[in-house]
């Protein structure tokens, strides 16, 4: 009987509830969940902040190379004159593009003056942006960019962005307005731009417009030439400098008018 007893005892005795210690399966001390197997992360795996620093600076480097891009061209654009982004539309849809590029010295001084007479008086005051302007129709609502533009702001439309009126456009014309008048200065911005402004289907710059609508050189435009050309430029598309409306001869008129008086706004642009 006795011997019974301490049989019972000794078996009772090996079934014991787990001890409070981690076993080979990774289970925890107290029996809960197994911890995580370290074999699951590969080895030498980058944390998870330092994987996010190097997406954030991957995104930061975008925008730091597309201005670092920009700025070598405009340093190019200083020696060679560029195409227009609506050239390169034309181009690449395999369109017709009549442009033939000419320096500054070789268009008549009066489509010069009446450029700056008729889109921008202050050519020659401004760094590029004329803000006084600019922040006169910010509530316009014909959109932001009616009556703002400066020369330099159209140009570098023309060059690097696109056609048409947006607030994202006007916010990217700034900075690149700035950068071009710093880069290129008054007289090479304004020879450019007299390069790539479309005066027609396909016809750019003002040596292909002068010869298109009135078969002559740019250098030899008349006044009345030059105000109709720039009478134009607003809709070259749909007004004929050759054959002018009443509207738009009205509209030469007073662009000649304004050219009379233009002579010390337009100093900046001079040889």
């Amino acid at each position: 009987m006795v011997a019974s007893y301490r049989r019972a005892r000794r078996e009772e005795g090996r079934i014991q509830e787990p001890r409070a210690t981690a076993d080979r399966d990774g289970a925890g001390r107290d029996g809960g969940w197994p911890r995580p197997l370290r074999g699951l992360v590969p080895a030498g795996a980058p944390p998870v902040r330092a994987r996010g620093r190097r997406v954030l600076r991957a995104v930061l480097l975008v925008p730091v190379m597309a201005v670092a891009f920009l700025l070598v061209l405009a340093l190019v654009y200083r020696a060679l004159t560029p195409p227009s982004t609506l050239m390169l539309g034309r181009w690449a849809t395999l369109q017709p593009v009549t442009r033939e590029v000419v320096p500054l010295d070789a268009i008549a001084p009066a489509l010069v003056q009446g450029v700056v007479a008729s889109e921008d008086q202050r050519f020659c005051l401004h760094g590029g942006v004329d803000w006084d302007a600019l922040w006169s129709v910010v509530d316009d609502e014909d959109g932001p960019s009616r009556g703002a533009s400066t020369v330099t702001m159209q140009t570098v439309k023309n060059v690097f962005l696109w056609p048409g009126r947006s607030y994202l456009r006007k916010a990217l014309e700034i900075p690149l307005a700035l950068m071009a008048d710093l880069v290129w200065g008054k007289r090479r911005t304004m020879e450019i731009y007299l390069n790539v402004a479309e005066w027609g289907e396909g016809i750019f710059g003002a040596e292909a417009a002068a010869r298109h609508w009135f078969g002559k050189p740019a250098r030899d435009l008349t006044r009345g030439e030059a105000a109709l050309l720039v009478a134009a430029l607003p809709n070259p598309i749909l007004r004929n400098p050759r054959r002018p409306t009443r509207a738009l001869r009205a509209l030469a008129g007073r662009i000649q008018g304004r050219t009379a008086g233009i002579a010390t706004l337009s100093q900046c642009v001079r040889p």
